[in-house]
């Protein structure tokens, strides 16, 4: 079927919205119509090269919609259910069959691989030119998107589809490094490294656990103040200031917990600094491909640990269900973040992301 989809034709392009065809879903796909989808710093860095995908092709990983046709073999949804756009997962090697989806030993080829697991791409021109498709399991930046059944979430229809496609991947990078990876305890200290959205997602959700020091960092007060009304009991404005020391000032000492949001390679260095002996340092921010970091050797081994984590870990549904259930209980207003934008003008939302006047735009398709 004919289609728009705004389409980057070469590194460091712009967003190009024209008419593409789709492929009808096949076995084991859902074609979804696209109510909304999210722009993310995983977007930006894509289209310049940081994270390896085939161009021309469709970028978009944030998306929401309404089920329209099933390929064969679906069966858990049906045509008209409303559904967030998950991350793809393989489901039959040991790290799904684990429970742990965000760690599919495929996930790079379903990921950013630009076709599906058979090589086929279900995108092309107008003339046949075959598109990169399938980015994160979706290219939702289009009016419609085919994607692997298994990675669909369903919500109710009464929720707002145009602000749920964020929980599909930066909303819950954050919420769900702090809610199934770190686990504050009772009484401990959290300092987040970047009060973007990613960053004050996790802020909402550490404000659901037992950290009674929550501390946010970053360079802009005006992200600082909304950082200290969505739970944060500290701000360090990071410009002309040693967070590091700020942070150890604040708490006696090294904190428990921190949470690099930024992957800028000199803060990720400031995050494993700010933790001490049995701290956890978690790094979730998209650094430029290649970038390294330098870390104390001696300070590291006294059971300091340093982690990595992809899309809050876990599983979709109940990551994305209970951020959900949070939001309508009034613990996790995440709403409060997103500025919308009509699908036309994705250029200006991405520059409006990028000078930080917004936090997550939102496009509305039409």
């Amino acid at each position: 079927m004919k289609i728009t989809a705004a389409v980057v034709d070469e590194l460091h392009g712009s967003f190009g919205l024209r008419d593409v065809l789709l492929d009808e879903p096949r076995p084991g796909e859902v074609l979804v119509r696209v109510a909304a989808t999210g722009i993310c710093h995983t977007d930006s860095i894509t289209r310049h090269g940081d994270l390896p995908f085939p161009l021309p092709g469709v970028l978009g990983h944030e998306g929401a919609g309404v089920v329209e046709a099933l390929g064969p073999g679906v069966d858990h949804v049906q045509v008209g259910d409303h559904v967030v756009l998950g991350w793809p997962w393989c489901g039959a090697c040991r790290n799904c069959l684990d429970g742990q989806p965000r760690y599919c030993l495929r996930l790079t080829d379903l990921l950013v691989g630009g076709r599906r697991p058979d090589g086929s791409t279900a995108l092309r021109d107008l003339d046949g030119t075959p598109l990169s498709s399938h980015f994160f399991g979706q290219s939702s930046f289009a009016t419609r998107a085919v994607v692997p059944a298994r990675g669909l979430v369903p919500v109710a229809p009464d929720l707002p589809l145009d602000l749920l496609g964020p929980l599909a991947c930066g909303l819950s990078t954050g919420a769900g490094a702090v809610l199934n990876v770190l686990r504050p305890h009772a009484g401990s200290a959290l300092v987040v490294y970047g009060a973007g959205s990613v960053g004050l997602a996790a802020i909402m959700a550490a404000r659901n656990t037992g950290a009674t020091r929550v501390i946010a960092v970053d360079r802009h007060a005006s992200r600082l103040s909304l950082a200290s009304r969505f739970g944060a009991t500290d701000t360090i404005e990071a410009t002309g200031t040693d967070p590091v020391a700020a942070v150890h000032e604040i708490c006696g000492g090294p904190a428990d917990f921190s949470l690099e949001c930024t992957g800028v390679v000199a803060v990720c260095r400031q995050a494993a600094d700010s933790v001490g002996m049995r701290g956890v340092c978690a790094l979730v921010g998209g650094a430029p491909a290649g970038a390294t970091i330098e870390l104390d050797h001696l300070s590291t081994l006294w059971g300091k640990r340093i982690i990595g984590i992809l899309g809050g870990e876990g599983r979709s549904i109940p990551l994305i269900t209970t951020l959900i259930e949070l939001h309508r209980q009034g613990r996790f207003p995440f709403d409060e973040l997103v500025t919308h934008f009509p699908f036309e003008r994705i250029e200006e939302a991405f520059a409006a992301a990028h000078s930080g006047a917004v936090l997550k735009p939102v496009l509305r398709m039409s």
